[in-house]
C-alpha cells in the first residue's frame, strides 16, 4: 500500500465557526484538484472545538510536493485568517492497513 494519509489538526482564529473555515477553503479546494496524486479530502469538528483536516494522497511523496506548493501557490487564500497557527500541528504518513 503506499497510499499516505495527512492530517493537520487546529483551533479556529478567535470568533470563528467551523462554516467560516469551510467558506474560506473554496480556492484550497479547487487547487487541491489539481496537484497529482489527490484521492479525498475531510473536514471534521470535535466536540472540543479542534478541527481535524484530513487529505488522503496516492503516495507521501506526492502529498509532501503538493503541501511544499500550497503556501506559495495560495499565499493570500483567506482560509489562513481563519486559523490559530500557534495551535497548528500537521503530519503525512505512509498508510499501512486499509479498509474499503
Amino acid at each position: 500500500m503506499s497510499e499516505a494519509m495527512e492530517i493537520t489538526t487546529f483551533q479556529l482564529a478567535k470568533g470563528l465557526t467551523i462554516k467560516d473555515f469551510v467558506a474560506a477553503n473554496t480556492d484550497v479546494d479547487a487547487w487541491l484538484r489539481k496537484p497529482p496524486g489527490f484521492i479525498l479530502r475531510r473536514i471534521c469538528e470535535g466536540s472540543d472545538g479542534w478541527v481535524i483536516d484530513m487529505l488522503l494522497w496516492k503516495s507521501a511523496r506526492e502529498g509532501q510536493r503538493a503541501a511544499s506548493r500550497i503556501m506559495s501557490e495560495l499565499p493570500d487564500s483567506p482560509v489562513h485568517a481563519t486559523i490559530d497557527q500557534a495551535t497548528v500541528d500537521w503530519s503525512i504518513q505512509s498508510c499501512r492497513h486499509g479498509l474499503g
